[in-house]
């Protein structure tokens, strides 16, 4: 999900931007004109990239980031004259002139970190809420009961035949559960 949003006040400055990103194949959504537009494109969007100079006619970038979804990241193209520190390093700074491949590099850099931030956060374990906890727990306890199981040779029971079925644990749980109850 490359999506990327240019905002610069000047209409030239946003044609410019998007003619060098698309001519080395990246692609452009929108180009914004003032802060609003680009914060309407980006609640539209799943998460992407503001590309943008320091000043709109609405708007500093700084309240323009303070707004942005989360799934966002920025990246500011502007003299270091007009750089506001942050505090945080949300925002990636390129100073004025840069260079087309300095750009590029930065963009893509930033691409690959919103990459390997989605990947994580996917493949973190997700939390379970009290209710499947506690089929879990009474699975593991009915287990311990009927078959002198410790906790951890009920867990590692229930995880195994969850891992083997290609099921969730909280639904092998459940299954534990009606297979005892129905005997």
């Amino acid at each position: 999900m490359e999506n990327v949003i240019i905002v610069f006040p000047k209409p030239e400055d946003g044609r410019n931007m998007k003619n060098i990103l698309t001519r080395n194949g990246i692609t452009v959504d929108a180009v914004c004109r003032n802060g609003a537009q680009a914060l309407e494109y980006a609640n539209t969007l799943s998460g992407g990239l503001v590309i943008c100079g320091y000043r709109f006619n609405d708007m500093y970038y700084t309240q323009l980031e303070e707004n942005l979804p989360d799934c966002f990241d920025m990246l500011l193209v502007a003299s270091q004259g007009h750089w506001i520190d942050d505090g945080n390093g949300k925002i990636i700074k390129l100073a004025m002139p840069f260079k087309v491949y300095d750009l590029l590099d930065t963009v893509r850099m930033m691409f690959e970190a919103q990459h390997r931030r989605r990947k994580k956060a996917r493949l973190a374990p997700k939390e379970r809420s009290e209710e499947d906890r506690q089929i879990i727990s009474k699975a593991k306890s009915l287990l311990m009961d009927r078959n002198n199981m410790t906790e951890a040779e009920a867990h590692k029971y229930i995880q195994k035949c969850s891992m083997d079925s290609g099921n969730g644990m909280v639904e092998t749980a459940k299954m534990v559960l009606c297979l005892y109850r129905a005997n």
